[in-house]
């Protein structure tokens, strides 16, 4: 299934189905929060009733052209302001991709995306909210922590992320795992070639705890992107071991997945951030979705048939 559901998902025909077919809404519902900057806004607004935090990620990457890049900042900077405006801009936190901010632009991308993000830390930092900075795949690893430490020079909340399939990861774990310094550590969604990654999910669970262990003892702000199980429950007992303060760290979940767990982890006092992505263009980040876990096409087919049954 994980060789099979790209290919699938990389057809035009798939593209209709994950967007626009009879099963779209099962899919879309249940992993995006709607393609509008008010939809992202509402959905925060919901789980702040809940007790959970969001990081809103404007779904799209790879883009070429600098006009491009222009709309996903202005993006940005309506759904800060319409987040303030609603009450719920402090405490948020919005996710940005380099590639969205014209990484790849020819000739001055880098220069680009790092001007584009600033902008962007700039508007956040003046309604109380947070950006992290997300990984990308491993060609674009070494551009994207040098942006971050770029960006922490006037922004230093801004968060960065590191994927713990990566071997490379511990290493970067204790490059970063400083005082002020926030870390999103996930598992890793992209495809890579071997040589680059730990193989196998234990090998990757294994370097996960390691990757954990490094962040939660140092003085940093660890934020915890996980649904393991197992990894929740080592995080939960390192954290004790090591006295941190429920305010010194925090869980995140994915929109839709294990919505129980996030309740649970917030009712017994931990912080907990739900990753929200919203955008029209969802495609890419639902091919990650069920290359990651093909069995979340199945929960989605489930959820359209009760809701047609109901």
């Amino acid at each position: 299934m994980r060789r099979f559901v790209p290919r699938l998902v990389a057809s035009p025909p798939a593209r209709v189905l994950l967007t626009r077919g009879p099963i779209a809404a099962g899919i879309v519902d249940r992993f995006v929060a709607g393609p509008t900057d008010a939809d992202a806004v509402a959905a925060t607004a919901r789980l702040a009733d809940r007790g959970l935090r969001a990081s809103v990620d404007l779904l799209g990457e790879g883009v070429t052209r600098p006009d491009d890049a222009l709309a996903t900042v202005l993006a940005y900077l309506r759904l800060l302001d319409l987040a303030d405006r609603a009450g719920i801009g402090a405490g948020l936190d919005v996710s940005v991709k380099l590639s969205a901010l014209g990484q790849a632009v020819p000739r001055d991308g880098r220069k680009l995306s790092y001007e584009n993000a600033a902008e962007i830390c700039a508007r956040a930092a003046a309604v109380n909210a947070t950006v992290t900075v997300d990984m990308e795949d491993h060609t674009t690893t070494d551009a994207t922590l040098d942006t971050v430490v770029e960006l922490r020079r006037d922004f230093p909340s801004v968060g960065a992320v590191l994927q713990a399939q990566l071997q490379r990861t511990e290493g970067d774990c204790r490059d970063l795992a400083r005082a002020g310094s926030r870390v999103r550590l996930c598992k890793g969604a992209y495809r890579e070639p071997a040589g680059t990654v730990h193989c196998g999910r234990p090998a990757v669970r294994v370097a996960y705890a390691r990757c954990l262990g490094i962040l939660l003892a140092g003085p940093g702000y660890p934020m915890i992107a996980t649904h393991d199980p197992a990894l929740i429950g080592v995080a939960g007992r390192l954290a004790a071991q090591l006295r941190r303060a429920p305010a010194t760290y925090e869980y995140q979940l994915l929109h839709g997945v294990r919505p129980g767990e996030q309740r649970r982890l917030a009712a017994g006092g931990a912080t907990v951030r739900v990753y929200l992505p919203y955008g029209p263009d969802s495609v890419p980040y639902l091919t990650r979705r069920l290359v990651e876990k093909p069995a979340n096409l199945l929960l989605a087919v489930r959820a359209l048939g009760s809701r047609h049954g109901s």
